[in-house]
Protein backbone atom coordinates (compact mmCIF):
# COMPACT_ATOMS: atom_id res chain seq x y z
CA UNK A 1 0.00 0.00 0.00
CA UNK A 2 1.55 3.43 -0.93
CA UNK A 3 1.48 6.42 1.41
CA UNK A 4 1.97 10.12 0.85
CA UNK A 5 -0.58 10.40 -1.73
CA UNK A 6 -4.81 12.14 -1.26
CA UNK A 7 -7.35 9.11 -1.59
CA UNK A 8 -10.72 9.86 -2.04
CA UNK A 9 -12.20 8.19 1.11
CA UNK A 10 -15.88 8.52 0.72
CA UNK A 11 -18.52 10.33 -1.89
CA UNK A 12 -18.99 13.98 -0.33
CA UNK A 13 -22.67 13.76 -0.47
CA UNK A 14 -22.39 11.01 2.45
CA UNK A 15 -20.23 13.60 4.40
CA UNK A 16 -21.82 15.79 6.80
CA UNK A 17 -22.50 17.00 10.19
CA UNK A 18 -23.11 13.39 11.05
CA UNK A 19 -19.57 11.64 12.27
CA UNK A 20 -18.86 9.04 9.33
CA UNK A 21 -16.14 6.36 10.02
CA UNK A 22 -14.34 4.97 7.08
CA UNK A 23 -10.88 3.34 6.59
CA UNK A 24 -7.63 3.37 4.00
CA UNK A 25 -4.62 1.61 4.17
CA UNK A 26 -5.75 -0.45 6.99
CA UNK A 27 -6.53 2.95 9.52
CA UNK A 28 -9.44 3.64 10.46
CA UNK A 29 -10.89 7.40 9.92
CA UNK A 30 -13.60 10.07 11.07
CA UNK A 31 -15.02 12.50 8.20
CA UNK A 32 -17.23 14.86 9.45
CA UNK A 33 -17.64 19.01 7.77
CA UNK A 34 -17.13 22.19 9.44
CA UNK A 35 -19.87 24.58 10.37
CA UNK A 36 -18.90 26.22 7.43
CA UNK A 37 -18.65 23.00 5.03
CA UNK A 38 -15.38 22.30 4.86
CA UNK A 39 -14.34 18.46 5.29
CA UNK A 40 -12.05 17.33 8.12
CA UNK A 41 -10.14 14.07 8.48
CA UNK A 42 -9.09 12.59 12.01
CA UNK A 43 -8.07 9.72 13.30
CA UNK A 44 -10.60 7.61 14.47
CA UNK A 45 -9.07 7.11 17.91
CA UNK A 46 -9.28 9.21 20.77
CA UNK A 47 -5.84 9.26 22.40
CA UNK A 48 -7.44 8.82 26.42
CA UNK A 49 -9.15 5.16 25.83
CA UNK A 50 -9.49 4.31 22.02
CA UNK A 51 -13.25 5.52 21.70
CA UNK A 52 -13.76 5.47 18.44
CA UNK A 53 -14.63 8.97 17.79
CA UNK A 54 -16.95 8.12 15.02
CA UNK A 55 -19.47 7.64 17.45
CA UNK A 56 -19.11 10.85 18.70
CA UNK A 57 -20.63 13.99 18.20
CA UNK A 58 -20.27 17.68 17.26
CA UNK A 59 -20.03 20.98 19.07
CA UNK A 60 -19.07 23.23 17.07
CA UNK A 61 -16.18 22.46 14.52
CA UNK A 62 -15.42 20.08 17.21
CA UNK A 63 -15.89 16.27 17.57
CA UNK A 64 -16.61 14.91 21.13
CA UNK A 65 -15.39 11.37 21.98
CA UNK A 66 -18.41 9.11 22.87
CA UNK A 67 -16.93 7.28 25.74
CA UNK A 68 -15.02 10.37 28.67
CA UNK A 69 -16.32 13.72 26.47
CA UNK A 70 -12.89 14.63 25.07
CA UNK A 71 -13.25 17.42 22.48
CA UNK A 72 -10.95 17.89 19.34
CA UNK A 73 -10.90 20.21 17.08
CA UNK A 74 -10.32 19.72 13.62
CA UNK A 75 -6.53 20.22 13.55
CA UNK A 76 -6.44 16.95 15.86
CA UNK A 77 -5.82 19.15 19.32
CA UNK A 78 -8.06 18.49 22.16
CA UNK A 79 -9.24 21.30 23.61
CA UNK A 80 -11.97 19.57 26.37
CA UNK A 81 -11.06 17.43 29.04
CA UNK A 82 -14.60 17.03 30.89
CA UNK A 83 -13.67 15.21 34.21
CA UNK A 84 -10.28 18.26 34.65
CA UNK A 85 -11.31 20.81 36.87
CA UNK A 86 -11.10 24.41 34.64
CA UNK A 87 -7.68 25.47 36.12
CA UNK A 88 -6.04 22.14 34.89
CA UNK A 89 -4.45 22.45 31.55
CA UNK A 90 -4.33 19.81 28.92
CA UNK A 91 -1.58 18.16 28.13
CA UNK A 92 -0.14 19.08 24.97
CA UNK A 93 0.20 15.14 24.04
CA UNK A 94 -3.35 14.74 23.95
CA UNK A 95 -4.43 15.50 20.63
CA UNK A 96 -5.03 12.81 17.19
CA UNK A 97 -3.89 12.81 14.20
CA UNK A 98 -5.11 15.34 11.87
CA UNK A 99 -4.87 14.91 8.17
CA UNK A 100 -5.20 17.76 5.00
CA UNK A 101 -9.26 16.99 3.83
CA UNK A 102 -10.75 18.70 0.61
CA UNK A 103 -13.64 18.53 -1.34
CA UNK A 104 -13.37 17.62 -4.94
CA UNK A 105 -14.99 15.54 -7.89
CA UNK A 106 -17.74 14.58 -6.21
CA UNK A 107 -15.80 12.94 -3.01
CA UNK A 108 -14.02 14.02 0.33
CA UNK A 109 -9.97 13.49 -0.33
CA UNK A 110 -7.39 13.35 2.86
CA UNK A 111 -3.95 13.25 2.11
CA UNK A 112 -2.46 10.11 4.47
CA UNK A 113 1.35 11.27 4.55
CA UNK A 114 3.31 13.60 6.44
CA UNK A 115 4.84 15.15 3.13
CA UNK A 116 4.45 19.10 3.17
CA UNK A 117 2.18 20.79 1.17
CA UNK A 118 4.52 21.53 -1.92
CA UNK A 119 5.44 18.16 -2.06
CA UNK A 120 2.16 16.09 -2.30
CA UNK A 121 1.27 14.67 -5.94
CA UNK A 122 -1.52 15.85 -7.51
CA UNK A 123 -4.94 14.98 -7.20
CA UNK A 124 -5.99 13.29 -10.80
CA UNK A 125 -8.08 15.68 -12.97
CA UNK A 126 -11.17 14.41 -13.87
CA UNK A 127 -12.68 16.86 -16.44
CA UNK A 128 -15.91 15.57 -16.76
CA UNK A 129 -17.00 16.43 -13.37
CA UNK A 130 -17.53 19.85 -14.23
CA UNK A 131 -18.64 19.36 -17.64
CA UNK A 132 -22.60 19.70 -17.92
CA UNK A 133 -23.21 16.88 -21.20
CA UNK A 134 -22.42 14.27 -18.62
CA UNK A 135 -24.41 13.16 -16.16
CA UNK A 136 -22.57 11.26 -13.46
CA UNK A 137 -24.12 8.31 -11.22
CA UNK A 138 -22.45 6.32 -7.88
CA UNK A 139 -21.69 2.99 -7.03
CA UNK A 140 -19.84 1.26 -4.49
CA UNK A 141 -18.65 -2.51 -3.43
CA UNK A 142 -16.23 -4.81 -1.47
CA UNK A 143 -14.12 -6.93 -3.08
CA UNK A 144 -12.14 -9.41 -1.33
CA UNK A 145 -9.41 -8.49 -2.39
CA UNK A 146 -6.15 -6.74 -2.25
CA UNK A 147 -6.64 -3.67 -4.13
CA UNK A 148 -3.55 -3.55 -6.29
CA UNK A 149 -5.81 -6.84 -7.95
CA UNK A 150 -8.73 -4.85 -8.56
CA UNK A 151 -6.94 -1.62 -9.24
CA UNK A 152 -4.72 -3.66 -12.41
CA UNK A 153 -7.51 -5.72 -13.12
CA UNK A 154 -9.60 -2.45 -14.99
CA UNK A 155 -6.45 -1.49 -17.22
CA UNK A 156 -5.68 -4.96 -18.30
CA UNK A 157 -7.58 -4.96 -21.51
CA UNK A 158 -7.03 -7.97 -22.52
CA UNK A 159 -9.50 -10.11 -20.04
CA UNK A 160 -12.80 -8.40 -21.47
CA UNK A 161 -13.61 -10.78 -23.88
CA UNK A 162 -13.59 -13.52 -21.58
CA UNK A 163 -14.57 -12.08 -18.13
CA UNK A 164 -17.22 -10.00 -19.50
CA UNK A 165 -18.24 -12.40 -22.79
CA UNK A 166 -20.97 -10.32 -25.14
CA UNK A 167 -21.81 -7.55 -22.31
CA UNK A 168 -18.86 -6.19 -23.48
CA UNK A 169 -16.00 -7.75 -24.76
CA UNK A 170 -15.91 -9.70 -27.86
CA UNK A 171 -14.90 -13.32 -27.39
CA UNK A 172 -14.91 -13.98 -31.32
CA UNK A 173 -12.40 -11.69 -31.63
CA UNK A 174 -9.73 -11.49 -28.55
CA UNK A 175 -6.82 -9.87 -29.98
CA UNK A 176 -5.32 -6.47 -28.48
CA UNK A 177 -3.52 -4.65 -31.33
CA UNK A 178 0.25 -2.78 -30.47
CA UNK A 179 -0.66 0.14 -28.32
CA UNK A 180 1.60 3.09 -27.21
CA UNK A 181 1.48 4.45 -23.06
CA UNK A 182 1.56 7.71 -22.31
CA UNK A 183 3.18 8.20 -18.83
CA UNK A 184 3.78 11.12 -16.36
CA UNK A 185 5.41 10.63 -12.95
CA UNK A 186 1.51 10.05 -11.20
CA UNK A 187 -0.70 8.34 -14.68
CA UNK A 188 -0.23 6.44 -17.73
CA UNK A 189 -3.08 5.84 -20.40
CA UNK A 190 -3.33 4.10 -23.46
CA UNK A 191 -5.95 4.34 -25.87
CA UNK A 192 -7.00 0.59 -27.00
CA UNK A 193 -8.88 -0.74 -30.10
CA UNK A 194 -11.43 -3.79 -28.71
CA UNK A 195 -13.99 -5.63 -30.77
CA UNK A 196 -16.95 -4.07 -29.47
CA UNK A 197 -20.14 -6.90 -28.85
CA UNK A 198 -23.31 -5.88 -30.52
CA UNK A 199 -25.12 -3.87 -27.81
CA UNK A 200 -28.18 -4.39 -25.87
CA UNK A 201 -31.35 -3.66 -23.85
CA UNK A 202 -31.79 0.23 -23.36
CA UNK A 203 -28.31 1.16 -24.78
CA UNK A 204 -28.65 -0.57 -28.06
CA UNK A 205 -32.57 0.77 -29.10
CA UNK A 206 -30.72 4.02 -30.45
CA UNK A 207 -27.15 1.79 -31.45
CA UNK A 208 -29.39 -0.53 -34.07
CA UNK A 209 -30.26 2.99 -36.07
CA UNK A 210 -25.96 3.06 -36.63
CA UNK A 211 -23.60 1.12 -38.11
CA UNK A 212 -21.78 -1.32 -36.17
CA UNK A 213 -17.61 -0.69 -35.82
CA UNK A 214 -15.08 -3.26 -36.64
CA UNK A 215 -13.88 -1.61 -33.50
CA UNK A 216 -13.48 0.78 -30.74
CA UNK A 217 -11.22 2.99 -28.85
CA UNK A 218 -10.94 2.43 -25.52
CA UNK A 219 -9.10 4.63 -23.20
CA UNK A 220 -7.56 2.27 -20.24
CA UNK A 221 -5.59 4.38 -16.96
CA UNK A 222 -4.06 4.81 -13.79
CA UNK A 223 -3.64 7.27 -11.71
CA UNK A 224 -1.57 6.95 -8.58
CA UNK A 225 -2.00 5.44 -6.00
CA UNK A 226 -5.45 3.32 -6.52
CA UNK A 227 -7.50 5.27 -9.26
CA UNK A 228 -7.98 3.29 -12.47
CA UNK A 229 -10.45 4.94 -15.72
CA UNK A 230 -12.12 3.29 -18.20
CA UNK A 231 -13.62 5.40 -21.27
CA UNK A 232 -15.54 3.08 -23.99
CA UNK A 233 -16.32 5.00 -27.06
CA UNK A 234 -20.18 3.62 -27.66
CA UNK A 235 -21.97 4.21 -31.00
CA UNK A 236 -24.51 6.21 -28.71
CA UNK A 237 -21.96 8.31 -26.73
CA UNK A 238 -19.60 8.33 -23.97
CA UNK A 239 -19.18 6.24 -20.99
CA UNK A 240 -16.01 7.33 -18.44
CA UNK A 241 -15.50 4.92 -15.22
CA UNK A 242 -13.01 6.22 -12.53
CA UNK A 243 -12.73 3.37 -9.86
CA UNK A 244 -11.20 4.61 -6.23
CA UNK A 245 -9.41 1.49 -4.96
CA UNK A 246 -9.66 2.13 -1.46
CA UNK A 247 -7.49 -0.73 0.69
CA UNK A 248 -9.52 -1.44 3.67
CA UNK A 249 -6.85 -4.02 4.63
CA UNK A 250 -4.03 -6.15 2.34
CA UNK A 251 -6.88 -8.62 1.12
CA UNK A 252 -10.31 -6.45 1.24
CA UNK A 253 -11.17 -3.48 -1.35
CA UNK A 254 -13.58 -0.86 -0.89
CA UNK A 255 -14.25 -0.16 -4.94
CA UNK A 256 -16.13 3.03 -5.53
CA UNK A 257 -17.11 4.14 -8.74
CA UNK A 258 -17.89 7.06 -10.57
CA UNK A 259 -19.66 7.06 -13.44
CA UNK A 260 -20.13 10.33 -16.60
CA UNK A 261 -21.74 9.62 -19.55
CA UNK A 262 -23.18 12.10 -22.06
CA UNK A 263 -26.16 10.18 -23.32
CA UNK A 264 -29.45 9.68 -22.28
CA UNK A 265 -28.60 12.36 -19.53
CA UNK A 266 -31.65 12.52 -17.76
CA UNK A 267 -32.52 10.92 -14.29
CA UNK A 268 -34.69 8.27 -15.95
CA UNK A 269 -31.57 6.40 -17.34
CA UNK A 270 -29.46 6.26 -13.81
CA UNK A 271 -30.61 3.19 -12.65
CA UNK A 272 -29.80 1.53 -15.69
CA UNK A 273 -26.19 2.82 -15.08
CA UNK A 274 -26.03 1.57 -12.23
CA UNK A 275 -27.11 -1.41 -13.11
CA UNK A 276 -24.93 -2.11 -15.73
CA UNK A 277 -22.05 -0.73 -13.74
CA UNK A 278 -22.77 -3.54 -11.10
CA UNK A 279 -23.02 -6.28 -13.53
CA UNK A 280 -18.92 -5.22 -14.79
CA UNK A 281 -18.38 -5.86 -11.14
CA UNK A 282 -20.01 -9.14 -10.49
CA UNK A 283 -18.44 -10.58 -13.18
CA UNK A 284 -14.83 -9.35 -12.32
CA UNK A 285 -15.25 -9.88 -8.03
CA UNK A 286 -14.72 -13.70 -8.84
CA UNK A 287 -11.88 -14.00 -10.83
CA UNK A 288 -9.92 -11.35 -8.91
CA UNK A 289 -10.71 -12.86 -5.47
CA UNK A 290 -9.46 -16.54 -6.87
CA UNK A 291 -6.32 -14.53 -8.05
CA UNK A 292 -3.15 -16.36 -6.59
CA UNK A 293 -0.57 -14.76 -5.04
CA UNK A 294 -3.38 -12.74 -3.65
CA UNK A 295 -0.63 -9.59 -3.15
CA UNK A 296 1.11 -7.97 -6.42
CA UNK A 297 4.75 -9.11 -6.59
CA UNK A 298 7.09 -6.58 -5.96
CA UNK A 299 9.52 -8.77 -8.53
CA UNK A 300 8.53 -8.01 -12.27
CA UNK A 301 9.99 -11.60 -13.46
CA UNK A 302 7.70 -13.21 -10.51
CA UNK A 303 4.33 -13.14 -13.33
CA UNK A 304 5.09 -13.60 -16.92
CA UNK A 305 4.23 -10.28 -18.81
CA UNK A 306 3.50 -9.89 -22.34
CA UNK A 307 2.42 -6.47 -24.91
CA UNK A 308 -0.95 -6.29 -23.80
CA UNK A 309 0.09 -5.93 -19.95
CA UNK A 310 2.06 -2.34 -20.83
CA UNK A 311 0.12 -0.80 -18.64
CA UNK A 312 0.28 -2.76 -15.74
CA UNK A 313 3.88 -3.35 -16.39
CA UNK A 314 4.36 0.46 -16.10
CA UNK A 315 2.50 0.78 -13.13
CA UNK A 316 4.69 -2.18 -11.16
CA UNK A 317 8.30 -0.12 -12.46
CA UNK A 318 6.98 3.30 -11.06
CA UNK A 319 5.39 1.44 -7.89
CA UNK A 320 9.43 0.21 -7.49
CA UNK A 321 10.57 3.48 -7.13
CA UNK A 322 8.13 4.72 -5.04
CA UNK A 323 9.04 1.76 -2.37
CA UNK A 324 13.00 2.32 -2.95
CA UNK A 325 12.02 6.37 -1.89
CA UNK A 326 10.57 5.15 1.04
CA UNK A 327 6.31 5.50 0.37
CA UNK A 328 5.87 2.19 1.12
CA UNK A 329 3.53 1.29 3.96
CA UNK A 330 6.03 -0.55 5.57
CA UNK A 331 7.24 -1.57 8.73
CA UNK A 332 7.75 1.59 10.35
CA UNK A 333 3.42 2.33 10.11
CA UNK A 334 2.64 -0.91 11.30
CA UNK A 335 2.71 -1.00 15.02
CA UNK A 336 2.16 -4.32 17.20
CA UNK A 337 0.69 -4.56 20.54
CA UNK A 338 0.55 -6.43 23.66
CA UNK A 339 -0.44 -10.17 24.04
CA UNK A 340 -2.15 -11.95 22.41
CA UNK A 341 -0.16 -9.77 19.60
CA UNK A 342 -2.38 -7.41 17.42
CA UNK A 343 -1.36 -5.02 15.09
CA UNK A 344 -2.36 -1.75 13.11
CA UNK A 345 -1.46 0.61 10.93
CA UNK A 346 -0.65 4.46 11.66
CA UNK A 347 0.22 6.72 9.04
CA UNK A 348 2.01 9.77 10.21
CA UNK A 349 0.32 13.10 9.37
CA UNK A 350 1.93 15.81 8.82
CA UNK A 351 1.51 17.28 12.04
CA UNK A 352 4.42 14.62 13.35
CA UNK A 353 6.37 15.71 10.95
CA UNK A 354 6.21 20.23 12.03
CA UNK A 355 6.37 19.04 15.80
CA UNK A 356 9.22 16.57 15.76
CA UNK A 357 8.94 16.24 19.87
CA UNK A 358 5.69 14.87 19.34
CA UNK A 359 6.53 12.46 16.76
CA UNK A 360 5.86 9.01 19.06
CA UNK A 361 3.57 10.44 21.59
CA UNK A 362 0.16 9.70 20.60
CA UNK A 363 -1.06 6.82 21.37
CA UNK A 364 -3.29 4.53 19.16
CA UNK A 365 -4.96 1.34 19.85
CA UNK A 366 -5.19 -1.54 17.61
CA UNK A 367 -9.10 -1.98 16.79
CA UNK A 368 -8.91 -5.58 17.94
CA UNK A 369 -6.83 -4.65 21.40
CA UNK A 370 -3.46 -4.06 22.24
CA UNK A 371 -1.14 -0.60 22.28
CA UNK A 372 -0.26 0.84 19.47
CA UNK A 373 2.02 3.87 19.50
Amino acid sequence: MLKNFWYALEFAEKVGRTPRGVTCLGQDFVLYRTESGEPVCLSDLCVHRGGALSMGALTGDCITCPYHGWQYDADGKCVRIPANSAERAIPRKARVDAYPALERYGMVWAFLGDLPEDQRPPIPHIPQHDDPSFRAVHYDMVVEANYERTFENVVDASHTPFVHGASFGNPAKPEIPDFRVQQTDWSAEADIQLSPPPPTGLWGLLARRRPRPEYVTVTNGWYLPNIVKLHVRLPIGDLILYDFNIPLSQDRTLVKIMGYRNFFTGSWADANARKRIEKILLQDRPVVESQRPELLPFDLSDELHVRSDALQVAYRRRRTQLIKEGWWVGDDDIVTGDAPRRTATVIASPARRDNPELASAWVHKARTGGNAQ
